[in-house]
């Protein structure tokens, strides 16, 4: 298993809705000690914005007193719904945001703001946070070392490579009305079975949107012994104020 890293949002973040189910059994969770470290009240309202399937808004469900989950793929949004049936589940993309002004406490992207890092998306996001608020930006990292056979790690990055990812504007927020960035991390693990690992590779979008991406996928799956894989890993957080 492989952190994702920041692509623009155009055609390979819709390649999402062909992988759906694997997107769900495959991604990580999260560990409800991310939101120790920030400060926001467990009486909040909170959006989880392109929430995919709802692994961080189930998170969040469990701490928050509301939270709305925004996102824009229906296949996502179906298993999004299903699985945290308390959350209030809306259609909608980062740069139309379907809020009021000031609605929410906390903006959360969990392994999604690269996906509209633009500064259309950053000032709906300033729209809808109260003054005071926070956006809260999160990432799981693999730690080494991975329990991934060489070769299976090898071709991974060759087909990571074939589609480089743009650079992220480092002052985006900068622009934006929100105080400096803070950081923080929390360990945890993910505990995989071999077709958890396979699920994971079908849908990252630089294996998703492939044209040959069942051959890609048997080609991986070749190389993937039958098994359960420990990896460790790390949740990077990283939060703003509105201000």
């Amino acid at each position: 298993m492989l952190s994702c890293w920041p692509v623009s949002a155009s055609e390979p973040a819709q390649s999402f809705h062909r992988a759906a189910l694997e997107y769900e059994r495959g991604r990580p969770g999260w560990p409800e000690g991310v939101l120790d470290v920030l400060p926001v009240d467990a009486h909040a309202t909170v959006l989880d914005l392109g929430a995919g399937t709802g692994k961080l808004t189930e998170v969040l469900a469990r701490r928050y007193a509301r939270v709305i989950a925004v996102e824009p793929l229906a296949e996502l949004r179906a298993i999004l719904a299903r699985r945290v049936q308390s959350a209030d589940v809306r259609d909608g993309r980062a740069e139309n945001i379907p809020l009021a002004d000031a609605e929410v406490d906390a903006v959360f992207a969990g392994q999604a703001f690269h996906w509209f890092a633009n500064d259309v998306a950053v000032a709906e996001i300033a729209r809808v946070l109260r003054p005071g608020g926070v956006l809260v930006m999160l990432w799981n990292q693999d730690v080494p070392p991975s329990p991934l056979p060489e070769n299976y790690r090898r071709r991974l990055d060759e087909l990571r490579a074939a589609t480089p990812p743009p650079r992220v504007d480092e002052h985006l927020l900068a622009r934006a009305p929100f105080g400096e960035v803070r950081h923080d991390s929390v360990a945890h693990e993910q505990v995989s079975e071999r077709e958890d690992v396979l699920a994971f590779a079908a849908s990252v979008s630089w294996i998703a949107s492939r044209d040959d991406r069942e051959q890609v996928l048997a080609e991986l799956g070749a190389m993937l012994p039958e098994g359960r894989y420990v990896f460790p890993m790390r949740a990077e957080v990283s939060w703003a104020i509105r201000t």
